[in-house]
């Protein structure tokens, strides 16, 4: 393997190397696959998968519990194609249903059912916790405000659809 090398004499590579910016996002992803990691035994002891587990949590926190497809889409980060399996998945074991838009064929909707609900609560009080001991207990009131002010700060940029469908009850609900 060659190293490359610059033939700028201005730039000092080892300053580069050392950028903040590039601690600031290795620890980020650090941090992150290190709590799905520990978050993982909890959520497969519920037979949920990571992306279950959020699919399944969107809803619940969603205006009557479902949202349009497009919309958990968005909020997932998955195409259009990959929540398709999701739901598919979710269906199958009927924690969630598909209903269709009464006034847009175009539109369909999954929607959170009480098997899916139920197995929300046996998982969560565990992953409250796991979040509580391994993240958010760790800071203070102050921090955890901030840190979360940061958080949203930044997903508004890099996932704007992340909210998706969320605040307003959708225009086909009964």
């Amino acid at each position: 393997m060659s190293v490359m090398k610059y033939d700028n004499p201005r730039v000092d590579v080892h300053r580069l190397y050392d950028d903040s910016r590039l601690t600031a996002i290795g620890l980020f992803a650090e941090v992150h696959a290190g709590l799905m990691s520990r978050f993982a035994p909890a959520l497969s002891a519920a037979g949920l998968s990571e992306i279950d587990f959020e699919t399944l949590i969107r809803l619940a926190r969603s205006p009557g519990q479902r949202l349009r497809m497009s919309d958990l889409a968005g909020q997932t980060g998955l195409s259009t194609s990959g929540v398709t399996r999701v739901v598919d998945r979710l269906e199958r074991e009927e924690l969630v249903q598909r209903e269709a838009c009464t006034t847009d064929r175009r539109t369909s909707y999954t929607v959170l059912t009480a098997a899916g609900a139920e197995r929300l609560e046996r998982v969560l009080p565990q992953h409250l916790q796991d979040i509580e001991d391994l993240f958010t207990g760790l800071l203070g009131a102050d921090e955890l405000e901030t840190f979360l002010g940061t958080l949203r700060k930044i997903r508004t940029i890099v996932r704007p659809c992340a909210t998706a469908g969320a605040e307003t009850p959708s225009p086909c609900e009964p």
